[in-house]
Order: C-alpha cells, then sequence, then structure tokens
C-alpha cells in the first residue's frame, strides 16, 4: 500500500482512540490556547507580514497592491518586476519527497530550472522548499537529507502507554535535529536576501484550533529582528510535517497587548496536499501590477501516486481503515490540483504537473526507507535530466475535441 506505514498504523490508533474512554480522561501539557474572537489578531511582535490564513485575501498584500506605485514594485520587487515568473509547489509524501527532490536536482543537470518567483511546500514539501528556493547551489543538500536519512533520523517510537496518555504515536525530536543540521543560520541568511529581492518561499501548516490554513511567509521572518528567527522557522518546517496522531502538534507562541498564548500546528496536508496561493487572491491582477512578461508558469510536483491500484481488501477493520485513508489521501491531493488548475484557468497562468509514475513498484522496508527513496530519487532525477514531460492538465481531465 502506498500511504506508508507510520501513517497507517497511526490512523488506526486514532480511530481507537475515540473509541476509547480512557483517552477522554487523560490531561496533557497545559495549554493557553487563543480565545476565538483573538485567532486573527494574534501574531508573534517584530515580525511584519508573518502569515496568512490560507483560505483568504491577506489584508497586507491587498493594501500594498492598492497603494504602491511602479517604483514601489521596482524597488521592492527587483527580482520579477517586469520579467518572467515561475512559481513552484511542491507537495506531501513523506519518503515520496525523494521524487520531488531527485526531479529538481535533474532539472539543474538539464539546464533548464528556472530561477522561481515563489516556492510553497506542505509537509515533506516543507523540508524541500528551501533548497528549491536558493536553487541549484543547494543541491547537494537536498540530495544528502533524502538518500542519508531512515527511520531513526525522523522519529522515535513511543511505547503504547506513553502514547495513550500523549498526543502522538511518535516523538520528532530527531527531524528536529535534522531540521536544525540543515536549516542553518547560513541557509536562513540567504533566504532573506532573496526575499529583500521580492522573492517568496511560503510554508503551509494548520491551525489545529482554528481548523484553518495558514501560510508562512518563511522570507519575512528571516529577514526580521526577531532574536529566536531561527527557531520559529525550525519549528513551522516540523509542524508542516506534523503528521496527526503520528507525530506531535507543534506548539507556537503567539500574543497580543503583550498577553500571551499558544497555538497548535500540525501538517498542512491537513488542509491541502499542495497549494500555490490563495484561491481567494486576484493573482490576474497581482501580475499585471507586477507587469509580468509572458504567462506565469506554475510547476507543481506532486510526490504521491495519483493513479489508482487494484488492492483485495480483506474484510476487517484495520484493512478497512487503512484503505480508506490512502484512498482519502489520494483523492484529496487530485483536488487540489484541480483547484489549481482551475485558478491557472482563470488567473492565466501555465500549469505543468509532475508525479510519481505507476511504474515505480519499489517497495519500503520502513516508514523512511533510504534504499527507497535513493531508487526514488534517482528516477526523478533521470526523468528531469531527459527534459520531464509535464503534464498540462490534472489527472483524468477531458479535454475538449
Amino acid at each position: 500500500m502506498r500511504l506508508n506505514k507510520i501513517k497507517r498504523i497511526c490512523f488506526f490508533l486514532g480511530i481507537f482512540f475515540l473509541l476509547m474512554t480512557i483517552a477522554g480522561c487523560a490531561s496533557g501539557p497545559e495549554r493557553h490556547p487563543v480565545p476565538p474572537n483573538l485567532t486573527s489578531k494574534v501574531g508573534i511582535p517584530g515580525i511584519p507580514n508573518l502569515r496568512t490564513w490560507g483560505d483568504e485575501v491577506p489584508k497586507f498584500a491587498q493594501e500594498m497592491f492598492d497603494t504602491f506605485t511602479d517604483a514601489d514594485y521596482r524597488k521592492h520587487f527587483s527580482a520579477f518586476y517586469k520579467k518572467p515568473h515561475y512559481y513552484l509547489a511542491i507537495s506531501g509524501g513523506g519518503p515520496n519527497g525523494a521524487f520531488g527532490a531527485g526531479l529538481l536536482v535533474g532539472w539543474t543537470a538539464a539546464g533548464t530550472r528556472p530561477e522561481f518567483t515563489v516556492v510553497t511546500g506542505i509537509s515533506t514539501g516543507a523540508l524541500t522548499a528551501p533548497f528549491a528556493f536558493l536553487g541549484p547551489d543547494y543541491d547537494d543538500e537536498l540530495k544528502t537529507v533524502y538518500t542519508t536519512s531512515s527511520t531513526k533520523d525522523i522519529i522515535e517510537e513511543r511505547n503504547i502507554i506513553t502514547a495513550l496518555f500523549g498526543d502522538s504515536m511518535a516523538d520528532t525530536k530527531p527531524l528536529k535535529a535534522l531540521i536544525a543540521k540543515y536549516i542553518n543560520s547560513n541557509i536562513i541568511d540567504a533566504i532573506a536576501r532573496e526575499y529583500k529581492r521580492g522573492r517568496r518561499l511560503w510554508i503551509g501548516t494548520v491551525n489545529l484550533d482554528a481548523g484553518r490554513p495558514v501560510i508562512w511567509n518563511i522570507g519575512a521572518i528571516a529577514a526580521s529582528d526577531h532574536p529566536h528567527k531561527i527557531e520559529l522557522i525550525h519549528d513551522i518546517l516540523r509542524a508542516s510535517a506534523a503528521i496527526p496522531i503520528a507525530f506531535p502538534p507543534v506548539v507556537i507562541p503567539v500574543e497580543i497587548d503583550g498577553k500571551r498564548f499558544d497555538e497548535l500546528h500540525v501538517d498542512g496536508g491537513t488542509g491541502s496536499q499542495v497549494f500555490v496561493y490563495p484561491a481567494a487572491v486576484n493573482w490576474r491582477k497581482i501580475a499585471q501590477k507586477l507587469k509580468v512578461q509572458g504567462d506565469p508558469k506554475v510547476y507543481v510536483i506532486r510526490n504521491s501516486f495519483l493513479e489508482p491500484d487494484y488492492q483485495g481488501i480483506k474484510r476487517k477493520m484495520l484493512p478497512i481503515a487503512s484503505r480508506t485513508i490512502d484512498s482519502l489521501i489520494r483523492t484529496q491531493g487530485i483536488g487540489d490540483l484541480y483547484q489549481i488548475y482551475s485558478l491557472c484557468e482563470r488567473d492565466g497562468n501555465d500549469f505543468n504537473l509532475a508525479y510519481i509514475p505507476s511504474d515505480f513498484t519499489e517497495e519500503q522496508t520502513e516508514a523512511f526507507d533510504p534504499v527507497y527513496m535513493r531508487k526514488l530519487l534517482e528516477l526523478g532525477y533521470q526523468m528531469a535530466r531527459e527534459g520531464y514531460p509535464w503534464q498540462k492538465y490534472p489527472p483524468g481531465y477531458a479535454i475538449k475535441p
């Protein structure tokens, strides 16, 4: 089954949790959640334009595009004012993120990889996105992450008692250390420099308290003077990959008027498997304001299989639950691709899609199997080096005759 083992086990246990009254009696660490009337007002002092809800127009962006002059655009968006635009969206997919990593490295080898105007990432895509954003000079780091890491480098499994009275089946302390190792101060300084040129790196999480997607402006954080900006970026990247029940949610402190609260953030895939920008945004207007040359090109890397695979399922709860979750994630991802395609049609963008072909049949021996990931990375590399056949429509889309 293509959904990796750790997800399957933890979703099963999620169902088990719902049936266990003991879970309702257990209490976790003390929290100070944000009051409902303040959810859209809290923030982190010292970091302007920190984030936005993924389902609405960012207020600061709307104000900017209503008031900026041509001189302002030229000053603040020098990297892509009056130039072609290239947007890259990298999806979730756990160890399947190796496919996207290989594709990017092979794209470099082909000599046709552009400098991306905007890069977005969710879950494993969030871990790929900083390297993709900074360009080919960071391909070696990208390859290393996806060819030398194994399950023990990502999670520590908890015993059943700890899990029942805790917030997840595994601890992501190893992932935290891995992120800190590769997303270091030099990387963050480089992200800040690109942000000042106008380029954008957006990472998606879901605010579990509000039940809404959040888009974090990583460049704005990197360019700020906040004393804990490095730790904050690490937390956001870890939160974006925090599969509910499997991995613990990440607590992010926020405040307003000197009052401190905390938010719980989890895997961005809980809201969508991949995104480019909020549907509520009039991107055609933005492109006009920035005097984009030609149609913006949208590249979507879906780190997953999209074609259905037949399996004879045993009439038992766990196989039925596993197959159901697998199907839900696959179809949700396809729905996200249709939304992105629809936005491209609406806004005049050129749609391009890459995903794992069905003839890749390597099996995983563990949740994050380095042998599996190396082979998948090599597949992505070879396909891109030879000129990746980007698909111009979402799967199953009927082209008019």
